[in-house]
Formats: structure tokens, sequence, C-alpha cells
């Protein structure tokens, strides 16, 4: 059952976010008051849906408007960059509503504020921000949480929101205090999965809150590290150079395929590149047949400290 109007305003990704629906995730709350960037609202979608989005077809995108819907949870209509209003089905859960407004909603929205989403982890390390990014599977939570591990600091997970300050520096604005990880690496960190709420429709996959370890404030980007998995027996880092780092960057951009439909190529160039141009960027390969979160920070930090 959906709690709702409940009116309460959060920030996160730099943003504040007055919301009808609860968000467990967020625990900074912003007094009344304060400017609202975000409204998130409820809302029966059924008519729009029906007038404008083709028979089976799941996103519908025009201007600066993304409607979409997940079969059996909801359907979700980010517009301007201001607002999300979301419809639930009757009978889903709660949290399973929230894991789309928390993903695919604040991406596109995110875009729509010429704010680049990376999907990936991003670390506060030496008060300077370190994204992993990479495709889904890739291991960027685990490594995440092996940092962690060791004293540092998260600031986000699955959507990084990057953008400049007076155009000049990219910052990375801390999402919310949650990671998501799969059980083999709650195991392969000796932590029990019992204490751990499955994220919906993944049993395997759990949140993790690290309230503790979480970055409140926006960080300069120093650094991005695509991690891609690979037949070889060791751990290995290379320089990203020239024009493949917008590649990279462009691959790594969280729902990317809304880029053109939103008709933000020529911003996401244009961004990407500058970023490209301020930062350092590798990939770190490693071997799919053992457990190399441990290594991989090894290698990050060793590189990190031979850049500076």
């Amino acid at each position: 059952m959906l709690s709702t109007r409940c009116q309460v305003i959060y920030q996160a990704y730099g943003l504040n976010i007055k919301s009808e629906l609860p968000l467990p995730e967020i625990p900074m709350k912003v007094p009344e008051g304060e400017d609202i960037d975000i409204t998130i609202k409820l809302d029966d979608l059924t008519k729009l849906w029906n007038e404008v989005v083709e028979p089976n077809r799941h996103f519908y995108v025009r201007d600066n408007t993304v409607l979409f819907q997940i079969p059996n949870t909801a359907t979700y209509y980010v517009m301007n960059g201001k607002q999300i209003i979301v419809s639930p089905m009757d009978g889903t859960h709660a949290d399973k509503v929230r894991l789309y407004i928390l993903g695919t909603c604040m991406g596109a929205l995110l875009m729509q504020r010429k704010i680049l989403p990376l999907h990936g982890s991003a670390i506060a390390i030496n008060e300077k921000a370190y994204a992993i990014v990479g495709d889904s599977g890739a291991g960027k939570s685990t490594l995440a949480s092996a940092f962690l591990n060791k004293g540092y600091e998260l600031i986000s997970d699955d959507v990084i929101p990057v953008a400049f300050s007076n155009g000049i520096i990219p910052m990375v604005s801390p999402s919310y205090p949650q990671q998501k990880l799969w059980q083999q690496s709650l195991d392969a960190f000796g932590m029990e999965s019992k204490g751990y709420i499955p994220i919906f429709d993944r049993e395997t996959k759990f949140a993790v809150p690290v309230e503790s370890k979480f970055v409140s404030k926006s960080l300069p980007l120093k650094g991005v590290f695509e991690l891609v998995k690979t037949g070889t027996d060791e751990v290995m880092i290379t320089p990203i150079a020239s024009l493949q780092r917008l590649h990279t960057l462009f691959c790594h951009t969280y729902r990317n395929f809304l880029i053109d439909r939103l008709g933000l190529r020529d911003w996401h160039f244009s961004i990407t590149a500058n970023i490209a141009d301020k930062i350092q960027l590798y990939q770190l390969q490693r071997p799919i047949n053992r457990f190399t979160a441990h290594d991989l920070t090894s290698l990050i930090l060793n590189t990190i400290n031979e850049g500076e």
C-alpha cells in the first residue's frame, strides 16, 4: 500500500525535492520555506498514456517531457526538469515505485536540467570525487563498497549528477546514502544479507544503508574509472585518451538513449568534452573468475597518488 500526500521536502542530487510520496532512502529533509527545485506528485496518467502512446511502447518523449510505463508498477511523467508525476498501478508495492523515481525519472530529469547523469558510483577521496562507471554487472557498487570499507565515503550510487560550478569546475552532488549490492558481494565482505532489504524483484540484490559513510556536500570531479570484465587473470589499468574519452562518457551516461530524443546531442557533446578536458579517465580491467575489489582499490589509489 502506498502512503501518500506527505508533502515532505528532501535534498538529493543537489536539488530540493517536495514529494507527495515518502522517500525513506533520503534522510536529509529541508525545512519549509526553502526554494523547491522538483515536485513529485501522484495523479492518474491513464488518459494521457492512452492518448499519446502507441500500443506495445513503453516510452514517449516529446520536447522536454518523458512519459514511460513500467508494467505492473506505474506510469511516470517527467516534465521540464521540474516535476515528476507518478501513477501507480493497483496492487503495486511502494518500494518498486520508488525504484524508478530514484532511477530512470531522476536520470531523465537531470538531463532536462542540463546536469549530466553518469551511471555508476562516486567515491570521495582526499576531498575529491572519483566516479566508477561501467555496464550493469561490472561490479561498480562492489568496488565502491571496498572503498567504504577502507574508510572512504560514498557520494552517489547508480545515478551520479555532474554539473559545472561557475562554468569551470565539474562538480558531483551527493544523491542519498544507500548502495545496491548483490548477495555474492555481501558474502565477499562478510556481511549478512538478513540485515538488509531485498531490492524489489531482485531477491539477491539488497539495499544497503551507508549513512555513516556518506558525503553530504558537492565535490570536484577529478577522475573517472571505467570498470570492465575480462578473461585475463590480472587486474590492469590503462589511460583512456583522445576521442575515446567522449565515447566512454557517452556510453556511461545514465539512460543515454534519451539524449537524442530530448534534442540534447549538442549539449551532451559540449559538457562531456569539457569534462574530458579537465579530468583523468582510465579503464580498469578485472578478471571474471575471482574477487578483485581489494586489488582494484589499491590500483586506483596508487594511480591517484601518482597523478597528484
